[in-house]
């Protein structure tokens, strides 16, 4: 699958957390909302759908895992911060396929993207801290 792919995964599952945590509804309904009204056909849609699930499963374990590094509580970020540092932090914990430095670059270009004008500048800075816990035997 080509890299390109995954970020547009990623934009899309950004696009999905973001719904999910502003209209209440069950992720699987968000998820077949994004899956149906977008091109699927340049997206990694199985690192989509793991990103999701995975999220859906236990999101305050994932709100826990990077809770530390925020210097603020979950419950502070905006929207988009959160969803942001969700999707990243479940990929540190849960796809150590994809390098560290991939997650945290993605992250930031997500936040420039899609968040408020300094959001990236936060996001890297949490990401940074996090990643020395998260990911210490790649980053050794």
């Amino acid at each position: 699958m080509k890299a390109s792919h995954r970020k547009k995964a990623r934009e899309l599952a950004l696009q999905a957390l973001y719904s999910y945590l502003m209209s209440g509804n069950d992720m699987k309904q968000v998820e077949l909302h994004i899956a149906t009204t977008n091109d699927m056909a340049k997206v990694d849609v199985a690192y989509f759908q793991d990103i999701l699930q995975g999220i859906a499963k236990d999101p305050d374990a994932i709100d826990k895992a990077y809770k530390a590094y925020l210097g603020r509580l979950p419950e502070e970020l905006d929207p988009i911060e959160k969803s942001i540092m969700r999707l990243a932090t479940f990929e540190l914990v849960h796809r150590i396929d994809t390098p560290f430095k991939v997650v945290i670059n993605e992250a930031i270009e997500l936040a420039k993207t899609f968040g408020a004008e300094e959001s990236h500048k936060f996001i890297n800075g949490a990401l940074d801290k996090a990643v020395k816990t998260l990911r210490k035997d790649e980053r050794a």
